[in-house]
């Protein structure tokens, strides 16, 4: 860990904080995701040499790790030499 981000530890608890955990975040509904998902399977059945690069720079809005994870955790693609196979075909 870093000395900043111990300063900023510190501070934290002298301010009374008194828990390590982070609470609760709010986060996106489910139902932009879906749609998302949907949007880049079809992407991928229109060009299997497709790279993350590509998707992320369709979807500026959202981070490059989330369209990775839509592919390899939502889809199960795999990459196979240079094609992304597999998905809802296997």
């Amino acid at each position: 860990m870093s000395k900043g981000m111990v300063r900023k530890w510190v501070r934290a608890f002298k301010d009374g904080r008194t828990n390590v955990h982070h609470g609760k975040r709010s986060r996106r509904p489910s139902a932009s995701l879906k749609d998302l998902a949907q949007k880049v399977d079809g992407k991928v059945r229109e060009n299997r040499r497709f790279t993350i690069s590509s998707l992320s720079n369709e979807h500026p809005q959202v981070s490059r790790n989330v369209p990775y994870g839509i592919v390899t955790e939502h889809l199960n693609y795999r990459k196979l030499c240079s094609l992304w196979a597999g998905g809802r075909f296997l």
